[in-house]
This record gives structure tokens, sequence and C-alpha cells, in this order.
């Protein structure tokens, strides 16, 4: 059975189907913002971190994201990364959800999350870190979508549901892209035309405000205010705008920007979920390199399926039995990440590496 399944962008195969692929070309990891799906990444994300996959000499690697991404990266930058990391998942498998959770309760229970992995005195070696730096994604609500009143917030994101139908650009009449970053200046994605954005330096006092906005999913969860460095207002899940991919992080042709993923359908925005052909700005997904796990080996995880938001309701009066399914895909996905590390050392993904299709 094919555990995995490999795909590229048009530039990043055919640098594998030359043989040029090395780990060193990988110059950003792009982090998803796909709630607990994200799990099925933890065996990437641990055998990179042990075997120091991506820890380029020459320069710093990207890691960006928004939500699960930018919350899985942000173990990346700690001085005991692998031990950061799985605190973050036992933290984020225990998260508290009842029928008595309140936007409120969830929210302090993601900040509990955030709390339980990242350390404020480890704050400053993280946004000096070697060998990385972060892009954390947010959505800094604008006229409807920025109120926490129920009602009024689900009109707004009704009205820029609709509007995204017609054309993704009316999504910024709604949510402005904030992207908060370590390093001595902004990650190049943000300085390109039509980035349609600002970036903020991440510094000891917004850092795990930044996190935690990354992941205020609109309703459920309150947003965030006026974080520090930023402008003033209501910030928001950063997967709102940037769901998966819809930049191209490469700063020159050879360079490879990672994704490990759950489906090989890559979607711009949250809200294009469900429209039909919303692809990824042109040129967005030629240097990716997407790795997945196979139909047959998601058929092997608990139900046949993997983790989702809709688990939290499926198991709300059972949530001992949730995170026994949610372990298991991790025990399963565990040495997805050596598989993967020894595809490329044998030159096997030369092999098995597929398009990437853009339907």
């Amino acid at each position: 059975m094919e555990r995995l399944c490999i795909r590229a962008g048009k530039r990043a195969l055919e640098m594998i189907r030359d043989g040029g692929f090395r780990f060193d070309r990988v110059t950003a990891y792009a982090g998803p913002a796909v709630g607990p799906r994200w799990l099925v990444a933890s065996g990437f994300d641990l055998a990179f971190l042990r075997n120091g996959t991506l820890a380029s000499k020459s320069r710093p690697v990207l890691l960006t994201g928004a939500s699960a991404g930018a919350w899985r990266f942000a173990a990346w930058l700690q001085p005991e990364p692998e031990k950061s990391y799985r605190r973050l998942i036992e933290a984020y498998i225990g998260i508290p959800c009842d029928r008595r959770s309140t936007p409120a309760s969830l929210k302090k229970g993601l900040q509990e999350t955030i709390n339980a992995y990242l350390e404020d005195d480890a704050i400053p070696f993280a946004l000096a870190h070697d060998h990385y730096r972060l892009a954390v994604t947010t959505a800094r609500a604008r006229n409807l979508a920025a109120s926490e009143t129920p009602w009024v917030q689900k009109w707004g994101l009704a009205l820029c549901y609709a509007l995204n139908r017609i054309d993704r650009r009316h999504l910024f009449r709604f949510f402005e892209r904030v992207v908060f970053y370590s390093g001595p200046r902004p990650p190049r994605f943000c300085l390109r035309p039509g980035f349609r954005g600002a970036a903020v330096a991440l510094n000891p006092i917004n850092f795990k405000h930044a996190v935690l906005a990354s992941g205020a999913i609109p309703l459920l969860i309150e947003g965030v205010s006026d974080i520090y460095g930023a402008p003033r207002g209501i910030y928001r899940d950063g997967g709102v705008i940037d769901y998966h991919i819809d930049h191209n992080y490469a700063a020159k042709e050879d360079d490879v920007t990672l994704l490990v993923h759950h489906e090989d359908r890559v979607i711009p925005g949250w809200l294009d979920k469900k429209i039909k052909g919303r692809m990824p700005a042109a040129g967005a997904l030629d240097n990716v390199l997407l790795i997945t796990p196979s139909p047959e080996l998601i058929q092997t995880f608990p139900g046949g399926k993997i983790p989702d938001r809709d688990d939290f309701l499926t198991f709300i009066d059972d949530a001992a039995g949730r995170i026994l399914n949610w372990r298991k895909v991790i025990e399963i996905c565990a040495p997805l990440g050596e598989e993967f590390i020894e595809l490329v050392d044998s030159g096997k993904i030369r092999r098995i590496t597929e398009p990437l299709s853009l339907d």
C-alpha cells in the first residue's frame, strides 16, 4: 500500500524529475489553516525537527501559516522544539469543548493551549532564531465582521461570503490581511504587488497574541483586540484570507515551498471552500511540493476519516472518544516524515511524484 501521495507544481516537478531536488532547496514551509487536520502533519514536523532536515545553514527557512499552521511553527522556534511541539499536541487535543462552551470560553481554552507550549522567557530566542523565520497570518476584521455581537457578525460574514463568490477581491472589504513576522525585514511575499495587507514585526509583547488571533475562528471564538504594534481592531483567524496557499513564497526559480496537507486540493481562502474553480493566484503553486497521506492510508484512520472540527460536535458528550481517535491518527502518521525523507534521500521521489493539478 502506498502511504504517501506526492505532487509538485511545474517548477518543482522539473527539478525533481531532473534529480535536482534536495532539502536545502526548501526555502519555505507552509502550514495551512485546517483545524485538527494538522495532526496528519505531526509526524513530518517531528521528523524534520529531529533530523534538522530543513535547518539550512545558508539562509533561514520561512515558516508561514495561519491558525493551526502558525501554532505548529511557533513550536519550531523554541529552544527545545520537539518538546514544545509535543506539548502543543497534548494541549490541543485536550482543548475543552462541551455544550456549555462559548466564544469567550473557547478563546480562553486556546490561550491556555498556547501558554502550555510557548514559554514567555523563550520568545526572545524564537525571534532571533538562526534557522527559521516565522510569518503568522491574521485577519483584521472590518465593518460588520468586526462585531462580537453574534447576529451582527453573522450578517457581516454572510455578506462577505456572497460578495466573495462574485470576486475574491471583495473579501478585503471585511478583512485585512495582517502578517506578523520575525526577522529583520518582512517576508518577500509581503512586499510583492497584489499582497493587499500589512506586515507587523513580532516582539515579546505581541508574539502570543498574534498566534492566538491567527486561530480565532469567526463566530466560534472571540477575536483578539488591539494587538501591540499593529493597527487597532479585532483580529481573527488568518485562514479567512489565506486558508491553504495564495502566495508564491519562492524568491528564485529553484526555491521550493513544502506543503504537508490532508488533500490534493489547494484553496486560497476559507470562504472559497464551496466555490468550484476558485484557485490560488497565478503562479502560487509553481514551486510547491505537496505531500498528503494516501486515500488507502486514510481508510485506516478511525472512521476512515481525517480529524476535523466536526469531531467536536460528533463527540460533544464523549471527549475521551474523540481524543482516543485523534491519538490513533497521530500514531499512524508518526512514521510518515521519516518515510518521506527516505524517498528524497534514495531518489525514489522522482518515480512517484505527480503533477500538481489546479482543478
